[in-house]
């Protein structure tokens, strides 16, 4: 059985994540709502970082009510954070923990569908910022608390258009590319030196907003719910993925 294949078929025992601090992105809605509850339901401290505060709080206010270890609050917005507030994030982390052992990166913007020679120039910087500069720049700001885990994780989401191109998905498909490329440089330099592996995930067709605005003639019944999307997610960000890094995984 390959990995991706295990990633897929992943079913965590019951506290698997236990004792272990992820900070997942966008964890108000979509995916990475699903991913943020389904690592406090292992036992995991989930930090739900986004820029939506109603949303964050009602991913908040589930978890607690599970009984899950309380989750931490991060609200964030990608698009407009400067240095002093990704500074201002890993002091919180640094102080509240003392340690990260896993960043999901979920969060995610679409932009438009338009072909090459018709995108908005302010889009696609929007977009390559928020899908790839932000990503860089949230990974930079909390590898010294990575570093600090025993056994850490990074995980990138991707999505199949940014693994072949294809026409008119412009800046998000471009975006992707580069995050594939992101997750593979930055697996490299840390496989020696370091106990962080770094994958990425493409999720596939999911009944989400962003999936909506994609495709808006599309039934939104027809692809999985997020939940449906989770386990590769909760396999990479758990011990039972120790060695595995550089990999590109599927979730369908």
């Amino acid at each position: 059985m390959d990995h991706s294949t295990t990633a897929r078929a992943y079913q965590p025992d019951g506290d698997s994540h236990a004792g272990r601090v992820i900070v997942v992105t966008g964890a108000g809605d979509g995916i990475g709502r699903a991913v943020a509850l389904a690592l406090a339901r292992q036992g995991a401290t989930v930090g739900l970082l986004g820029r939506t505060q109603r949303k964050l709080e009602r991913s908040y206010d589930q978890i607690v009510k599970s009984g899950s270890p309380k989750p931490a609050l991060l609200p964030f917005n990608l698009e407009t954070a400067a240095a002093a507030e990704y500074d201002a994030l890993h002091d919180a982390l640094e102080r509240e923990f003392g340690r990260v052992d896993g960043l999901a990166h979920v969060a995610g913007i679409i932009g438009t569908r338009s072909p090459i020679d018709h995108y908005d120039v302010p889009t696609w910087c929007k977009v390559l910022h928020v899908n790839l500069t932000a990503e860089f720049i949230l990974t930079q700001c909390l590898l010294p608390l990575l570093r600090r885990s025993r056994d850490a994780s990074i995980v990138f989401t991707s999505s199949s258009v940014g693994r072949r191109g294809r026409a008119h998905w412009g800046a998000y498909a471009v975006s992707k590319f580069g995050v594939e490329g992101l997750m593979q440089v930055l697996a490299h330099e840390l496989s020696e030196t370091t106990n962080i592996r770094v994958n990425s995930i493409n999720p596939g067709p999911v009944r989400t907003a962003m999936r909506q605005q994609a495709f808006p003639g599309e039934v939104p019944e027809s692809n999985p719910d997020p939940s449906a999307v989770v386990a590769p997610y909760l396999y990479l960000l758990g011990p039972a993925s120790q060695g595995v890094s550089a990999l590109a995984f599927d979730c369908q």
